[in-house]
């Protein structure tokens, strides 16, 4: 479940920048959500990979 923590922790750390990007259109917020996201990607191909190796080694 640590994992999952992770996940939840980096998508809540990004909404203050969400809403300056969306709401009040600023722009350094929309580069900090970029790489938010990038990371989010990066974290959940991690998180992919991770289940479909313990998936694996467990059959």
């Amino acid at each position: 479940m640590n994992r999952f923590n992770e996940i939840k922790d980096l998508i809540m750390s990004l909404e203050g920048d969400f809403e300056k990007f969306y709401d009040k259109n600023n722009q350094a917020a929309g580069t900090r959500v970029r790489k938010g996201m990038q990371d989010l990607k990066n974290l959940a191909q991690d998180i992919r990979k991770e289940v479909q190796d313990m998936k694996n080694s467990s059959s």
